[in-house]
């Protein structure tokens, strides 16, 4: 392969797209993409619930043969092929293009979390309020049935009962209705909300990365203030450690459950944003020459120790409200938003100074969520932008393109901001970015990648690129590892599925079920759909179509003006297998 060529195409290229502006910011970037709301209210939990302390064994052991190696390859295929989680497999495996469409697909999905970032929001404009509304039963959306905080901290057991923070939550902020068949009028507070974020989406990224990258100096970096702020302050309160107990008490007879390994599994794709196109967009702004094998490792680091350091925040804040109710931590620690908005804004109520300590806690949750998602937009933006250059990068036109997209999924997301959203954000979170996706994503890219287009070949990129040769122990994960792993947890998820529960005593009707599979298949299928269907389209035996459509596009241009069209495809095998 001619490098050179390529590397020259590639920085012609870079000058239409952009790139950041420094290094810095794209690693501000990466980092407040990857460091969201897993590391916050999914990881703690997940370590309280699958052998606290032990559960690190799994997670550590997945993160060197899954995370690492899954995070190097996608972000050296972006900065390598300078495109978008689409057309990005033009230049390494035609093929499996249709992963990009999969990719496209859950990211339209991905937007629906933009209504966390909603809710928090309108959480934080209430923390300014002199009472918090979470902390009382003196409100018109209360119930006979509400329980204040007075009666919580004198220790006083009462059955059906309700918090009045999560009555707050239900009734007030939600206004939930009786199920995804009811779903009822917009909430105008949530609505507005709503189109404030939207608001900050777009302008965080209407000119592309020289805007995001901006952007990312405060909302990446000012979360971790708060981080500190709210550890050394759960550090200190009584009953602390005891939350910070249960967080990481080892239980080793977790290890033989198989179910923790998944788990494990499941959260380092979550949390690294993997297999999910987001690394390539943004390596494919880098410079060819950037040392993303040394970036790799520490934006990994960064987010696994955020995760760690998060789990010290959350459960000692846990640990306070389960001394001041006089009742153990695992009757209050949950995942999810429950936990970000139910279980810690009560806590909080409990503290001196409440409303500081929640609008450091909702500030957080908000910048962690604002980073991700516009990041989410940006890609998808950049991904459709390269798949339609002459369309999408001429002068004004971007901007307009941005805009459209924002304005047409605040209309769609009006949904979402109804008494019965809830219930609709559930079900995409459950079938719409599903685990099996993932796995899924996960095995395709492997296989294009790994064997299609060679693992030695892309160790080679990498040495180009960086200077630096990536060590064999890479070779055996994408080749082996990551693929037998990727396949073992797509069969478990399949065979141990159930069906998707609100509060454990809300079953969605059978259309919605059918509807939730649709959104699964909507992507998954994506792959091999495109693949049957390049197979039909190419011309000549079966070997011959396959051998065209798993060599890069560079490849067969290079073979077609030095051998002639018509011995292209001939020698089409031996070009895709050497460097």
């Amino acid at each position: 392969m001619n490098r050179q060529r390529i590397k020259t195409e590639n920085q012609k290229m870079a000058g239409d797209r952009g790139q950041w502006a420094s290094k810095t910011e794209y690693i501000l970037v990466v980092a407040g993409n990857v460091v969201g709301l897993g590391n916050v209210w999914r990881f703690p939990y997940l370590c309280y619930k699958n052998g606290g302390g032990a559960f690190l064994v799994p997670y550590g052991l997945l993160a060197v043969v899954v995370g690492i190696p899954l995070f190097l390859l996608e972000s050296s295929v972006g900065q390598y092929t300078q495109e978008g989680f689409i057309t990005c497999w033009r230049k390494m495996c035609p093929l499996a293009q249709g992963i990009g469409y999969g990719n496209t697909i859950i990211k339209l999905y991905d937007f629906s979390y933009i209504i966390i970032q909603v809710w928090a929001l309108l959480y934080l404009v209430f923390s300014f309020r002199s009472q918090l509304p979470w902390g009382s039963c003196e409100n018109t959306w209360n119930t006979v049935n509400c329980m204040g905080l007075q009666i919580q901290t004198n220790h006083t057991v009462l059955t059906n009962t309700t918090s009045a923070a999560t009555e707050f939550w239900e009734r007030r902020v939600l206004g939930m209705s009786g199920g995804i068949e009811e779903l009822g009028s917009v909430r105008w507070e949530l609505a507005l909300c709503l189109l404030a974020s939207w608001m900050f989406c777009y302008f965080s990224i209407w000119k592309g990365v020289r805007s995001s990258g901006k952007v990312a100096y405060f909302t990446a970096t000012f979360p971790y203030l708060m981080l500190l702020i709210l550890l050394i302050r759960g550090l200190t309160l009584p009953g602390a450690w005891d939350g910070i107990y249960y967080y990481l008490y080892p239980d080793l007879n977790r290890l033989a459950n198989l179910e923790v390994w998944i788990e494990a599994g499941s959260q380092i794709c979550f949390s690294y944003s993997l297999t999910a196109g987001t690394l390539n967009v943004l390596g494919s702004y880098n410079e060819y020459n950037n040392n993303c094998y040394k970036d790799c490792f520490w934006l990994c680091l960064l987010n696994s120790g955020t995760s760690f350091v998060a789990g010290f925040v959350v459960f000692s804040v846990l640990g306070f409200m389960a001394h001041e109710q006089g009742v153990t931590v695992d009757t209050v620690a949950e995942s999810g938003p429950g936990l970000a908005f139910i279980a810690y804004p009560q806590a909080t109520a409990m503290m001196p100074l409440p409303q500081f300590w929640t609008v450091c806690f909702f500030l957080m949750l908000f910048l962690l969520t604002v980073d991700t998602h516009f990041v989410t937009v940006e890609c998808f933006i950049t991904s459709i932008s390269d798949l339609f250059p002459k369309l999408f990068r001429k002068s004004g036109r971007h901007e307009i393109f941005v805009l459209v997209i924002c304005l047409f999924f605040f209309l769609i997301h009006l949904m979402l901001v109804t008494e019965g959203g809830i219930y609709i954000f559930q079900l995409i979170d459950y079938y719409g970015t599903t685990r099996v996706c993932h796995y899924f994503m996960a095995l395709s890219e492997c296989l294009a990648l790994a064997w299609s287009f060679g693992a030695d070949r892309i160790i080679n990129i990498i040495e180009d690129m960086t200077g630096h040769r990536p060590s064999v122990f890479f070779k055996l994960c994408w080749k082996y590892i990551i693929p037998l792993l990727s396949l073992t947890s797509f069969m478990l998820y399949l065979v141990d599925y159930k069906h998707l529960k609100i509060n454990d005593w809300y079953t969605y009707p059978d259309w919605a079920y059918a509807l939730g599979w649709t959104m699964t298949l909507s992507s998954v299928l994506m792959v091999p759909l495109w693949a049957a269907g390049q197979m039909c389209l190419t011309a000549g035996t079966f070997r011959q179509r396959l051998s065209v459509l798993c060599c890069p596009a560079e490849d067969l241009a290079w073979q077609r003006r030095n051998i002639g069209e018509e011995g292209a495809t001939v020698e089409l095998t031996t070009s895709a297998v050497t460097t």
